[in-house]
């Protein structure tokens, strides 16, 4: 399902937008001392697209040395 997903290259530019945004962000919050960001990514189905920007929105972060917990609400709903 990932390489699917990675097909559209609106992915990639979505993901990049998204992170470019939250380098913005985050120092922010630090600067303000919050303890936490809740990130929601929500998709019509949510077991595919949401699940694979959840994980790729994880890796990224974590690359930077964040502290980062992903759960899946819907993915086993029917």
């Amino acid at each position: 399902m990932a390489a699917y997903i990675e097909k559209d290259p609106q992915t990639a530019e979505f993901l990049k937008r998204l992170v470019a945004f939250l380098d913005y962000l985050l120092p922010l919050y630090e600067r303000e001392h919050k303890s936490y960001l809740s990130i929601g990514i929500g998709c019509t189905g949510g077991k595919h697209r949401s699940v694979y920007v959840a994980h790729e929105l994880a890796k990224k972060l974590q690359e930077r040395g964040l502290p980062v917990r992903v759960s899946h609400r819907d993915a086993t709903r029917e």
